[in-house]
């Protein structure tokens, strides 16, 4: 396998752990209001400063990547974050619960700027959005995986339990990238010398921004990518947040129905991340890079609001289901264009402008 997909395999495995640590308090959600005494407005409340505080240090943790490595960050910010997710099993009630999901949220902020600038070096830039579309379709497999690991570890061990056992994932994976990887490709032991020459002549686009100046957020084109990501993630947060607690007190499913769609849900996320991804590299080379990536992301949101938008009016659960399931699998399918184009605007800063796209994003996950 080339180095650059062996990158791309262990980045995709932080990316499982990155949605199974985020969407476990979720699937656990309504043990814990049972166990805590939590109010549907309270957990409202630890659901949205995660979202808060995640949102809030995007951008400082793509800085913070660009300007002393992105190797040394996603160390710190996964045993951070890891950290906090062993805290959550420890969470007494409301208050302590609050603070600990609001450090685990600073945290989590640094994974995906940081994970694109390893893109932009390993790279070339016309399989960047191929690139984000395994890294995404990860996290929509960590969404699926999190109902079949959380529900039998709390049927087993309890809620708690299941915080502490994906803390510990999370710790393991900070350690194997601290000895295994290297932020230069030409650095990296075992890699070919034909491929290095691909990621070194392929990996920049002639207009990528070198020098960052904050007078980047005049750009026309990154006001339209925050404007179309905000409402992007408004309607991802409702999956990534309420979809478990939705499906079980909203829709009336028992355990096992809410651990199959939730499931499906995200396995369609998976499918839509990886098409959208594909899609998208094949529209950049017929038509520029511009109009590729702005159809393939605008196709998918326009479809999936369409789908939500109707699921909303049926009273039967079962084609309900189905319009959810399917709006995740066509929103997702916007992601790899989004990232890619966050990662041509950013240049050599990267970091600095996926935080930014991923901040509006948040705050229109803390709004919903």
């Amino acid at each position: 396998m080339k180095k650059r997909y062996q990158v791309l395999f262990v980045l995709s495995i932080l990316s499982v752990i990155t949605f199974l640590d985020r969407i476990a308090i979720s699937v656990a959600s309504p043990k814990i209001m049972d166990d805590l005494g939590l109010s549907k407005e309270q957990l409202g409340w630890v659901l949205g400063i995660f979202a808060l505080a995640y949102g809030g240090f995007e951008i400082p943790a793509g800085l913070l990547g660009d300007r002393i490595g992105e190797k040394k960050v996603l160390m710190r910010v996964v045993l951070w974050w890891s950290a906090f997710t062993i805290l959550t099993g420890f969470a007494t009630g409301f208050t302590m619960l609050l603070f600990t999901r609001f450090f685990f949220g600073m945290g989590e902020a640094g994974a995906y700027p940081n994970s694109s600038i390893v893109l932009s070096k390993w790279f070339p830039a016309i399989e960047r959005a191929r690139g984000q579309a395994w890294i995404w379709s990860a996290s929509r497999v960590g969404g699926a995986l999190t109902p079949f690991l959380v529900i039998p570890i709390q049927a087993h061990f309890g809620w708690r339990a299941t915080f502490i056992f994906l803390g510990v994932l999370g710790i393991i994976w900070a350690i194997f990238w601290k000895f295994w990887f290297k932020e230069e490709p030409r650095e990296m032991k075992g890699i070919r010398q034909a491929e290095l020459t691909k990621i070194l002549t392929e990996r920049n686009l002639p207009n990528e921004t070198k020098h960052f100046s904050w007078k980047i957020f005049k750009n026309r084109n990154l006001q339209l990518l925050m404007g179309m990501y905000f409402c992007y993630a408004s309607g991802a947060f409702f999956f990534q947040g309420w979809l478990p607690t939705y499906l079980q007190k909203g829709r009336g499913l028992n355990d096992q129905e809410m651990t199959f769609i939730t499931s499906f849900s995200f396995v369609l996320g998976a499918v839509g991340c990886l098409s959208g991804g594909y899609v998208c590299d094949f529209l950049v080379k017929r038509m520029g890079v511009r109009w590729g990536r702005s159809i393939a992301a605008l196709t998918g949101l326009g479809l999936s609001g369409i789908f939500m938008f109707i699921s909303v009016f049926t009273d039967n659960n079962t084609f309900a289901t189905i319009l959810l399931a399917a709006g995740l699998g066509l929103m997702d399918f916007t992601i790899p264009a989004s990232w890619s184009t966050a990662m041509d605007i950013g240049g050599k800063h990267a970091g600095a402008i996926t935080g930014a796209m991923n901040t509006a994003g948040l705050l229109g996950s803390t709004l919903n």
